[in-house]
């Protein structure tokens, strides 16, 4: 079944936004203006509004009264809730996902995380927020489908688009240890090694926590 247009738009709208809000183009405590940012994306209100419902509902935006919508300021408490609660669900996840993902999936992800460690290592720069969160994206979702669990994927899906919030423009130093990480995470599903998959995916999160509590607490 085809989508109807207003739908289509509101999922370009949902798409457009959540770039604007992980690439730090609406900072947290941005409060969100309709019609200003109707404007920007060239469309209608009616869609913006269901794609900001559709944010909304996936904790990126908080209500703010008769304010309106507020881009979510996320502290170092929240942050470690979700890290807590991904690390109950992601290890399993890649466990069952293991042997699953095709090959030519996992093949092309090792590619573009080999070539990103090449370049993090060879360029201190700041590094392309968009390839790196398309790399992430790929992969967790690649997990997620294998696993063949939908509720479980939406609820990894809404805590990892909060964890993103504070992404490597935070902490830069994670570039080359993500890289590692994932390709830790790749290799294990691609040999079908559930045990060994699940414990590259603690690997990755323990990591990730560690450098947010840093970074937040100053130390």
């Amino acid at each position: 079944m085809l989508m109807i247009p207003e739908k289509r738009l509101a999922v370009q709208a949902y798409e457009q936004v959540l770039d604007m809000i992980m690439g730090g183009q609406l900072k947290p405590g941005t409060l969100i203006q309709e019609r200003r940012l109707a404007e920007h994306l060239n469309m209608s209100r009616t869609p913006l509004r269901d794609a900001l419902l559709m944010l909304e509902g996936e904790g990126l935006l908080d209500r703010q009264g008769t304010k309106g919508l507020q881009v979510r300021f996320l502290n170092l408490e929240d942050f470690i809730e979700n890290l807590n609660i991904r690390r109950l669900l992601e290890p399993d996840a890649a466990r069952t996902a293991a042997g699953r993902v095709p090959q030519d999936v996992l093949d092309n992800l090792e590619a573009r995380l080999e070539d990103l460690l090449a370049d993090a290592r060879l360029d201190s720069r700041q590094p392309d927020r968009s390839l790196v969160r398309s790399i992430d994206e790929d992969l967790h979702t690649a997990i997620s489908t294998a696993a063949q669990n939908r509720k479980m994927a939406t609820i990894i899906l809404i805590l990892r688009r909060q964890t993103q919030m504070f992404d490597l423009r935070s902490v830069p130093e994670r570039l080359e240890s993500t890289c590692v990480e994932h390709l830790a995470i790749v290799r294990a599903l691609a040999a079908g090694d559930g045990e060994r998959a699940a414990e590259a995916m603690r690997v990755h999160l323990d990591g990730v926590r560690q450098s947010i509590i840093a970074r937040l607490s100053g130390t």
